[in-house]
């Protein structure tokens, strides 16, 4: 019995300050002291290798640092470890993207495929996934028509969002007028996602498109005069 209680006492204080590592990490890191988080998180890593919080946090500090290949080692441990969770695929294929982003050429062609099937698995594994449809929807946008790019793929998944929720759907194909250059469809809407959700990020998305697209720096002023006033 003593030699029981003995251990406890040993294993509970050698626990208590691995959890407090792993919660100073995480303030830090919900702080943006990323530099600072990544040196714990790292620590309490090597006690637990297969821990999946920190992973992907850590995961998230080198996406931060556009550390690329650090980011994409962290999530695809992560997928291997927990295969059934959808944001692990999406984050992967997001920092998968960003790394043919900055590539040549040759290389980035070799890496859509790649980039696609992951946010696509995303999409199986959480078929109510937005994110990973917003991020299809971009690289259909931003593809070249010969590997594959077009505004009607774009627009599927625009679709999509629409099914899944209004606000994003009209965000969503009010990105793609935007994208082509459609202002004033891009505006009606922006307009309709306002009058839905009147969430900041809609007002600030329709403000950005007046002033910097529209060069209507009044209206933008406008806009963003009507969000204060929604705060009162």
């Amino acid at each position: 019995m003593k030699r029981i209680l003995f251990l406890i006492f040993i294993v509970i204080p050698i626990f208590a300050i691995a959890q407090s590592d792993f919660e100073k990490a995480e303030k830090l890191f919900n702080a943006n002291n990323f530099d600072q988080s990544r040196i714990l998180f790292k620590s309490y890593l090597k006690e637990n290798p297969n821990n999946l919080k920190t992973l992907e946090y850590l995961g998230d500090i080198e996406g931060h640092n556009k550390s690329w290949d650090k980011a994409i080692y962290y999530y695809q441990k992560l997928k291997q470890i927990k295969p059934s969770e959808a944001n692990y695929y999406y984050k992967y294929g997001g920092v998968l993207g960003m790394k043919a982003k900055d590539s040549n050429k040759f290389v980035a062609l070799g890496m859509i495929s790649n980039v696609k099937d992951s946010f696509e698995k995303a999409i199986i594994l959480n078929p109510k996934h937005l994110e990973a449809r917003w991020a299809l929807m971009e690289l259909y946008l931003q593809l070249p028509g010969i590997v594959g790019g077009s505004e009607r793929k774009a627009m599927r998944y625009a679709n999509e969002l629409s099914r899944l929720s209004i606000i994003d759907g009209y965000l969503a194909k009010g990105h793609i007028a935007e994208y082509f250059e459609r202002y004033s469809e891009a505006e009606k809407q922006y307009k309709k996602a306002i009058e839905i959700g009147k969430s900041k990020n809609s007002y600030q998305i329709l403000a950005n498109l007046y002033k910097n697209k529209m060069l209507q720096p009044e209206k933008a002023k406008s806009v963003l005069e009507d969000l204060e006033r929604q705060k009162l």
